[in-house]
């Protein structure tokens, strides 16, 4: 508790663990969306918001509590049936620190493509909306915007509190999947059958690499 030990030696050290074992031929990885692709959230969006305005005091015990059980809720559930429908899911990533727009951004980049978001097929947490128009927004929010603003476009008027929320980082957030548009009904389905929620959000489209749109 009060101390440690510092070793200097010309050899550079380090430590790992093992957590788990890894197939090569079935790994997820953000890139290798294709042009096409469904893309699927596995999460409501909003909690960087939603427990900024509990840090200040200002959001419902019953908005919390939504808050804080979707940042409970553990993805392996949700990463094992998509890994069940392999090869059928093209590109997988999280959101979390880098918001919507960051994360996508990295998948979209690396697939050398475009995602296309729908803004009404977006699920958010309740109430976020009143937190982001009275300004409860954390500051790496800012931060994302301010670094992905140039790869993102919006081909609908969006109002201040809604671009906040795409930039809104998250805690324990959603997966993000790219999966082939023919398997996506099973994939919806499958999810639905083990009672996970699941969202179809937008599509991959042939476009800038990296851009990331709303409509």
């Amino acid at each position: 508790m009060a101390g440690g030990h510092t070793t200097t030696d010309r050899e550079p050290k380090f430590g790992l663990a093992v957590t788990g074992i890894v197939r090569p031929d079935r790994v997820l990885a953000k890139e290798g969306a294709r042009a096409g692709d469904v893309l699927l959230l596995t999460k409501p969006l909003g909690a960087g918001i939603v427990t900024t305005a509990a840090k200040r005091q200002k959001a419902s015990e019953a908005d919390l509590s939504a808050a804080i059980d979707s940042m409970s809720r553990l993805s392996a559930r949700a990463a094992a049936l998509l890994q069940d429908a392999h090869p059928h899911v093209h590109a997988l990533t999280d959101i979390t620190g880098f918001a919507l727009v960051g994360h996508a951004h990295e998948m979209a980049h690396l697939s050398k493509l475009t995602l296309r978001f729908r803004w009404e097929a977006l699920p958010l947490l309740p109430n976020v909306e009143s937190y982001a128009r009275a300004g409860h927004l954390p500051g790496g929010g800012k931060r994302n915007a301010a670094h992905y603003a140039p790869f993102f476009t919006a081909a609908r008027p969006l109002e201040d509190w809604q671009r906040d929320l795409l930039y809104d980082p998250q805690t324990s957030g959603p997966l993000l999947a790219a999966v082939d548009p023919a398997a996506a009904d099973a994939i919806v389905g499958a999810f639905r059958a083990a009672g996970e929620p699941v969202w179809v959000v937008g599509e991959a489209v042939a476009g800038r690499a990296g851009g990331i749109e709303i409509v």
